[in-house]
């Protein structure tokens, strides 16, 4: 991927690998071709999730399954007046938190009725499911799926409801409206639930590690967002939604029948425990100072916990600059930082977002979505064996093209950017055999022997359907079997 000649050959034979699993492109119909060409979104139709965030500070994740079709349509019939579309909930103000979202796996579909011959027709990484990818995506050791919790990795994964809450008591107000509603569902069961909130402090989103999120992100074209500098420039809607032109120019093959996959998207759900104590405690391993080990933690990341990048603030944190969305994000790295000095080539956000260091970047952008799980870990508290992490989606038009390569090329290829023995830091598979090069004069320091920060404790491939679709499924005008 990167202009490296190791990543670049290697992105090659993905982006082959990637073209046989879209398939050719779509011979689409003159109706719904001036419609995709012309770029304009049907906001009324595209669920919420990838395109606008509900005013919420909590959330629930369900996961559930179908004993039947005829179940499983009754379920949806109950809760798709409920999901939140893009134009709705753009115009909603902040008292209103009703929204919910509804995704569902191939096995999913299935198990509500479609159709033999119009599951043949979604591509095969989302119809073998994420945990038959693990290798690929590099979960092994104790990322394997024989690990994951809450039933997730299993094919009785059907399909996920997220319930968005204002705060913790409105959630839990959700949450038992929902258990109501499901009493009244039967051949339905839930397989497992996580509950999300934000930690302290709570004047900007962050994760367990103390990082800010929520710093680069897309911008699709056609929305009315303007990209923040240094965001780059908006994406083509096909990138991301089922039935519009890419980056190619090109509108890729829709699944049939076309009311089912229209306006949808592909979502990678991952689930990962941050193991607060061990990353502290390797920063003081190797910081002999406060100050020291916010650099090494800086420098794993490539930016200072605050935010700020280190190739705007290399020496010193600028938590003012972090905080600033018009300039935390304003930089590149083949001119300002080409060999490292300030974010080592190995870092996260290089790794995951090489900027002008990559060719075909705006094919393998994704949009993220997703919280933290968990109890906060107060600094200076020891390692108190509760789970905490985050749990997150990637949405994409291609798993294959966008997810799977950032997690096997840009997260896990010990040799991305010319290294030697190094695999992300923060999200890469660790099991204390790979390093991070740290760049400097006069030398060079590398921290050998990396722990897993990160544990991939359950994930699932989902389809996220646009509001006619979700109609559709409820209706069983495409079901197969009952």
């Amino acid at each position: 991927m990167a202009c490296f000649s190791g990543s670049a050959r290697f992105s090659k034979d993905w982006n082959q690998a990637a073209a046989r699993h879209i398939g050719p492109r779509s011979n689409c119909p003159a109706s719904m071709w001036n419609v995709a060409s012309s770029n304009m979104l049907e906001l009324d139709d595209i669920q919420h999730f990838l395109m606008t965030r509900p005013h919420a500070l909590t959330a629930r994740y369900e996961f559930m399954t179908f004993h039947n079709a005829r179940g499983g349509r009754e379920w949806l019939s109950g809760i798709v007046d409920k999901v939140g579309t893009a134009g709705a909930v753009k115009l909603a103000d902040a008292t209103d938190t009703r929204w919910v979202t509804v995704a569902f796996t191939w096995q999913g579909l299935r198990a509500l009725g479609i159709d033999d011959a119009s599951l043949a027709t979604f591509p095969d990484e989302f119809r073998e499911g994420m945990a038959a990818r693990a290798k690929i995506l590099g979960d092994t050791g104790r990322n394997e799926p024989q690990h994951w919790t809450g039933g997730l990795g299993s094919d009785d994964v059907h399909a996920i409801i997220i319930l968005f809450a204002r705060d913790v008591a409105q959630r839990e107000q959700s949450t038992r409206e929902y258990e109501r509603f499901l009493g009244t569902c039967p051949g339905v069961e839930r397989l497992s639930s996580l509950d999300l909130a934000a930690i302290p402090p709570y004047e900007y989103s962050h994760d367990h590690f103390g990082y800010r999120d929520r710093l680069s992100q897309c911008v699709i074209a056609g929305s009315d967002e303007v990209a923040n500098p240094g965001s780059g420039p908006p994406l083509k809607a096909g990138e991301f939604f089922l039935g519009y032109p890419d980056e190619s120019g090109e509108v890729p093959r829709l699944p049939r029948p076309e009311i089912l996959s229209r306006n949808g998207s592909y979502v990678a759900y991952r689930r990962l425990q941050e193991h607060v104590g061990a990353f502290r405690d390797f920063l003081a391993q190797h910081g002999k100072t406060r100050d020291e080990q916010e650099l090494i933690a800086a420098k794993m990341m490539g930016r200072w916990r605050s935010g700020a990048p280190l190739v705007l603030a290399p020496e010193k944190d600028d938590p003012e600059l972090g905080a600033d969305p018009l300039r935390n994000n304003d930089f590149n790295y083949k001119t300002m930082d080409p060999h490292g000095y300030a974010v080592p080539l190995g870092a996260h956000i290089r790794r995951m977002n090489p900027r002008d260091t990559a060719t075909n970047m705006n094919r393998h952008r994704m949009i993220r979505r997703g919280g933290t799980y968990g109890p906060h870990l107060p600094e200076g508290s020891p390692e108190d064996g509760v789970e905490r992490g985050i749990a997150a989606f990637v949405g994409c038009a291609s798993l294959v093209r966008q997810f799977e390569f950032a997690q096997n090329v840009w997260a896990n290829d010990p040799s991305f950017h010319e290294l030697k023995n190094e695999r992300d830091p923060i999200i890469g598979t660790q099991d204390g055999s790979f390093d991070l090069t740290i760049p400097r004069r006069p030398v060079r320091r590398t921290l050998k022997g990396l722990p897993a920060f990160t544990t991939v404790r359950g994930g699932a491939y989902f389809f996220l359907p646009g509001i006619r679709a979700l109609r559709f499924l409820a209706s069983g005008r495409g079901d197969s079997h009952d």
